[in-house]
């Protein structure tokens, strides 16, 4: 498994052929904290990168000056100041259009949540929104735990690791209280604007916008619940796209019926339909990131005859590869999301 994190100043890995970079979050050491804080500045220029590209790490942004427009995954949305935005591993974004973009970020890889696991659910719920606009009171709250943040790190006095994993904790449990949680099985809106088949949005390699809000939120047993908590976290993995659902319950060391209980019960959907919704999600990122030609884009995906895709394709979102490229692309016709992300 590629390093989540890597010294300052190495180069970011090669990505395969076509595909955004990834970026790896930068430490001081082999034993320093995976975690950063500081402004667009203090973070670095590729805190304001332009380019899509993608993080092997989380991202909190809380935005205090200027505008922009920031891309992610298939949709792209205005930002200003007293907005806050959740960026998941895997997810590509960057940022259009600035205009004195400022703020501060939060750096930190999977490993760093090892004292609260449930913030995973909670990060994913929060990204699965187009981000957050607080009010005054918010702003200033989320502006003090930020700030505090921030210089914990740079200081890094007595106890420093347990304070910031306490702050960061607070700050995602603070902000996930701004969310309605989703239930059931209830339409989440799509940010993206062509929906696939079915009753809600798809998830991605990390999870999409809109359908991660669904993943852990109904009130199930701990034990099923964690399970399929894995499994979601399982089905963010590229490399996954093409497992069955025996695969994946195989990986997870349970039963297929098991597995299947688990999901619907958390998610109210089978994990054979998510496994498709991912594979169509990855598709769908694919073609609006890159200039893969239709049948590389099939074989990320795990399917080996082109001709197959494209008719699988068009069933999950009702158009063609190249149609819905044409007009997902980030080159062509971008998507504005309803309503309410370095």
């Amino acid at each position: 498994m590629r390093s989540t994190t890597v010294p300052p100043g190495t180069p970011c890995l090669a990505p395969r052929a076509g595909e955004p970079p990834l970026h790896r979050l930068e430490i001081s050491g082999p034993h320093a904290l995976p975690f950063a804080a500081g402004s667009f500045d203090e973070v670095g220029p590729l805190s304001r990168d332009d380019q899509p590209h993608r993080h092997t790490f989380y991202e909190i942004v809380h935005i205090t000056a200027g505008s922009g427009t920031h891309v992610v995954d298939l949709a792209r949305w205005p930002v200003r100041p007293a907005h806050l935005v959740v960026i998941l591993p895997g997810q590509i974004h960057c940022w259009e259009e600035q205009r004195g973009l400022d703020g501060t970020l939060a750096l930190f890889t999977e490993d760093f949540l090892v004292d609260h696991p449930e913030d995973h659910r909670l990060l994913r719920r929060l990204a699965g929104t187009r981000g957050l606009d607080l009010d005054a009171e918010g702003h200033l709250r989320t502006g003090r735990l930020m700030a505090e943040l921030a210089a914990e790190h740079r200081q890094r006095t007595a106890g420093y690791e347990t304070v910031l994993r306490a702050l960061l904790h607070v700050l995602v449990v603070r902000t996930a209280r701004l969310t309605a949680p989703v239930t059931g099985l209830g339409k989440v809106p799509d940010p993206r604007g062509t929906p696939t088949r079915g009753e809600e949005p798809v998830p991605g390699e990390a999870s999409a916008p809109g359908r991660a809000a669904a993943w852990g939120t109904a009130a199930v047993p701990g034990e099923t619940s964690a399970l399929a908590e894995a499994f979601a976290r399982l089905t963010a993995r590229p490399e996954t796209a093409a497992w069955s659902v025996r695969e994946c319950a195989e990986r997870l060391g349970v039963t297929p019926g098991h597995l299947t209980q688990a999901v619907r019960a958390a998610t109210g959907r089978s994990p054979g339909r998510l496994l498709i919704e991912a594979r169509v999600y990855r598709a769908q990122r694919l073609l609006a990131h890159t200039d893969l030609p239709v049948r590389q884009v099939a074989a990320r995906v795990g399917i080996t005859d082109p001709a197959y895709f494209c008719r699988f394709f068009r069933r999950e979102t009702g158009s063609s590869p190249g149609d819905w490229r044409k007009h997902h692309s980030r080159h062509h016709q971008s998507i504005e999301a309803p309503g309410t992300r370095a």
